[in-house]
């Protein structure tokens, strides 16, 4: 089984344009995320699939393998054309603006795809449970609810489950964006049109509920810093002094 890890990178990000090439010490923060995927030994291979020339050369000039692409609404888009060439079965979507994600986490979802013997599943992803009501109803931090199989229900940027009952404390969950597919899924994937929930919501696994598919959700307790607006970059660069000083 081969796997390969590939993270989409979009220059133009709405709610921060040029957040991949903000620096991180001494790298870019794609080249950080970039290096730590490497890192992992996880894959066979790592790719950027981007379509700016300013991150293609970026990664280009630390060695690291990169596909130019068209544009794309969304990374899984992106990603479907970057591998449509390449030869693998499992293809892990790792998402540039998570630089500090780490091994256990990227284990467990390719542990879904080795342990899955009838090859059932197609897509796994990941959540992590949430606690402080800020991050509940923060809309960038989209919420996931789960049947008791694991496989996601819904996804949004609402607060979901709504806690209308309050005799029973509700438990809340984060998606984080990383992904893993069957190559063919994948493909498969991008072939589909957008339909009303996803474009209203912004969130492209939406696209798999809506045309009936299954997503299983691994839980994780790995908290990185996903970099979304200019304060999350502050955070990372606090959390690399940090590391760096330790």
């Amino acid at each position: 089984m081969k796997i390969i890890a590939v993270i989409p990178a979009r220059y133009e990000a709405s709610r921060f344009p040029g957040k991949l090439m903000q620096m991180l010490d001494e790298k870019t923060v794609i080249a950080t995320t970039y290096q730590n995927v490497v890192d992992t030994q996880l894959f066979d291979e790592v790719f950027v699939a981007t379509d700016s020339e300013r991150i293609y050369n970026e990664i280009k000039n630390i060695g690291g393998n990169a596909v130019m692409t068209g544009e794309h609404e969304t990374g899984s888009d992106r990603i479907a054309e970057a591998v449509a060439t390449i030869d693998c079965d499992i293809v892990v979507n790792v998402q540039g603006d998570e630089p500090f994600l780490k091994l256990e986490p990227l284990k467990k979802l390719i542990s879904v795809f080795k342990d899955d013997k009838e090859a059932q599943i197609s897509l796994a992803s990941l959540k992590i449970k949430l606690s402080e009501i800020e991050d509940i109803e923060n809309p960038n931090h989209v919420k996931v609810i789960t049947d008791q199989q694991g496989f996601a229900l819904y996804f949004s940027r609402s607060v979901i489950p709504y806690p209308r009952e309050t005799s029973i404390k509700a438990e809340y969950y984060k998606h984080i964006g990383v992904y893993a597919f069957r190559k063919k899924a994948l493909l498969n994937f991008a072939k589909l049109k957008m339909q009303p929930l996803e474009i209203a919501e912004k969130i492209e696994c939406i696209r798999y509920l809506e045309y009936g598919m299954k997503i299983k959700m691994i839980e994780t307790d790995f908290v990185g810093v996903g970099i979304d607006v200019p304060e999350d970059l502050e955070k990372a660069r606090l959390i690399l002094k940090n590391k760096n000083n330790s």
